[in-house]
């Protein structure tokens, strides 16, 4: 079975190093053309400031997320969190059953074993009478309790906590997609920062199974897995996630348990919010303590492969982010680096689509310094921040296709900045929206996934299949 180990110290210092002459040379060269002088109209300085207060809380945050490292409990707190029992919460709609299939197996497979999995059915459209059978008498001869329900469809949030009430004696609940894989020492590894009583939830990183489908998919992985290990590596080490990804997040049973009203009865302007159920539940466990990111506890879903599908995604996200941002500031410690993150966020995305527009567009309409010099900012940025996607990769992924695709963060980057951002202001404009909006039909099937189709496994056992994510660095 494929170990996970975080990158050496002598990687993690070769990139921040890496991060450091990315923004210098990309200061020396804006520097050697003008390019400031341009940008502030030779001594009005607006979008100087804007540019410099950006550059300074990127490099900021990217070598805080460089400062993360996995979580280890210690001998005595290994033997409680080994023997604390640990249910899996698997909400079902709409999935194809392949995937299905493969999500649980995965379970199966894992080097601590869950206690429980509950699994339930919110009033599918497909028969997965076969998978049910199949997963009960695995999950029985693996020594796994399992629990399959099928309820009415009544959404996500109630498919969960219908799965939560029956595992009344977990300690610690995992929630997971009905389309994730997850890697082997995942649940092993995403327990270990509960050795810490602080911590109240637990995000993995979400990698995509099917980002060798297309190009959009690549990028999305380059951008996600981008995101995950800078801006929420950068949270994590001050204990302020803010966001957890759906696919995998673990939480301290009491989370669940205590809010479930506030949790089931969510409401936006008089709506009930239908989405954005992890933000929600890390919302939750973060006005009760530390919220944290395992950078070696690894899950593998799969995401939109076709741009209508990956856009009405992207909407239900930034409306969940939109109503979401307001509850943070709303309820969270003015004194928290949490509350603090949130302010900050709504001023970079000002600050960073005002200088974007500029340099983009404005600036080169006025013809006062060469637009190449313009364009270097947003590049070396770009590559800045998608650096960390070549730490980890699929091991059945070669090297040299993952610095192809690292090669293409201006595409990614110019994605980001215009469909995303405009998708960003969108969903604010109509947060109030908050109907899931997908999932009305199966959307993605396991047959355009790169995941091979696997046979059942013994627990415990390595699936051929399921490619595991490993960081290109030495074996400890």
């Amino acid at each position: 079975m494929t170990r996970i180990t975080p990158a050496s110290a002598l990687r993690r210092r070769a990139l921040a190093a890496a991060t450091v002459a990315t923004v210098l040379l990309g200061y020396l060269l804006l520097r050697r053309v003008d390019a400031f002088a341009a940008l502030g109209h030779g001594g009005r300085p607006p979008f100087v400031i804007l540019y410099t207060l950006t550059c300074a809380w990127v490099l900021w945050q990217t070598l805080l997320a460089y400062t993360e490292r996995p979580h280890r409990a210690a001998p005595n707190q290994q033997h409680i969190l080994d023997t604390a029992h640990l249910a899996i919460l698997v909400p079902l709609y709409n999935e194809d059953p392949a995937l299905l299939h493969r999500s649980l197996q995965s379970l199966l497979e894992q080097t601590r074993l869950p206690d429980t999995v509950s699994v339930t059915d919110d009033g599918s459209g497909s028969d997965y009478t076969a998978q049910r059978d199949w997963f009960t008498k695995a999950g029985t001869e693996a020594g796994i309790r399992v629990v399959w329900q099928r309820t009415a469809n009544r959404g996500k949030r109630h498919a969960q906590i219908t799965a939560a009430d029956a595992a009344p004696e977990a300690q610690y609940f995992v929630t997971i997609d009905s389309d994730v894989e997850l890697d082997p020492l995942a649940l092993h590894e995403i327990l270990q920062p509960f050795s810490n009583p602080d911590v109240q939830s637990v995000a993995a990183v979400v990698l995509s199974a099917n980002a060798r489908t297309n190009w959009l998919t690549r990028l999305f992985d380059l951008h996600a897995v981008s995101w995950q290990l800078n801006e929420r590596s950068a949270q994590s080490v001050l204990g302020s996630v803010t966001v957890n990804t759906g696919a995998c997040a673990a939480y301290r049973a009491a989370v669940i348990r205590d809010h479930t009203r506030a949790y089931l009865e969510e409401t936006f302007l008089g709506r009930p919010v239908a989405f954005s159920d992890d933000s929600m539940l890390t919302l939750l466990a973060k006005l009760r303590g530390r919220t944290v990111q395992q950078p070696t506890a690894f899950a593998r879903a799969t995401m939109p492969e076709n741009l209508s599908h990956h856009l009405r995604q992207q909407a239900r996200w930034m409306r969940g982010s939109a109503i979401r941002s307001f509850w943070r500031v709303r309820y969270l410690p003015t004194t928290s680096y949490a509350f603090f993150g949130q302010v900050s966020n709504w001023f970079m995305t000002l600050a960073t689509t005002a200088t974007f527009t500029w340099i983009i567009i404005l600036q080169p309409l006025s013809a006062t310094a060469p637009f190449w010099a313009l364009l270097i900012a947003p590049i070396l940025f770009g590559y800045l921040h998608t650096l960390p996607y070549l730490t980890i990769r699929p091991e059945d992924e070669p090297l040299r296709t993952r610095l192809l695709v690292y090669a293409c963060t201006p595409l990614a980057t110019l994605w980001s900045h215009t469909v995303l951002r405009t998708i960003r202001w969108y969903g604010l404009a109509t947060c109030a929206r908050t109907g899931w909006g997908t999932r009305e039909k199966i959307e993605v099937y396991a047959d355009s996934s790169s995941s091979l189709t696997r046979e059942p496994a013994t627990a415990g056992a390595t699936a051929p299949g399921l490619p595991s994510p490993k960081i290109l660095e030495k074996r400890s």
